[in-house]
């Protein structure tokens, strides 16, 4: 099946609209693009992934940093802001696999000492916004090599 968001294009209009606001709101792209690329490893989104890869090097992030994106926890590449963006991404993107009350504080609280709620605002609409994204493409099958997006 086509992309539901190019079939219903108000669909992808939305999400467009989502990820303008996302931008608006005073997070370094670069961390937007990594909170992108992990949410998108954690649902097995390859198209999504590449897609985040490549607009993190667009922005001027390295190769070593998006290698080792997935182990962030081990790696030294990352600042406590960023770390904390991951974790939240994680978490979030994780939520149904936790059976006590969602976000636990200690990982809010992480976030909030490094973001002011209208960054914490973005990242929230980046990590919803790319795991709608990533269950849309994971569901069809979306190709890394062969994204909906850059189709004629």
């Amino acid at each position: 099946m086509k992309n539901p968001a190019f079939v219903l294009p108000d669909g992808m209009k939305g999400i467009q609209y989502l990820l303008k606001a996302t931008n608006s709101g005073g997070v370094p792209r670069t961390t937007l693009e990594l909170i992108g690329l992990r949410a998108s490893q954690i649902n097995g989104c390859s198209a999504c992934a590449l897609g985040h890869v490549q607009e993190a090097k667009k922005a001027g992030e390295t190769d070593e940093r998006l290698a080792v994106v997935a182990a962030w926890r081990h790696a030294p590449y990352f600042t406590p802001a960023e770390r904390a963006a991951l974790e939240l991404t994680e978490v979030v993107t994780r939520l149904a696999d936790r059976s006590d009350e969602g976000v636990p504080d200690a990982v809010w609280a992480a976030a909030a000492e490094h973001y002011d709620e209208r960054q914490l605002s973005a990242i929230l609409l980046m990590i919803g916004t790319l795991n709608l994204f990533n269950r849309i493409n994971v569901t069809i099958r979306e190709r890394a090599d062969q994204p909906s997006w850059q189709q004629p």
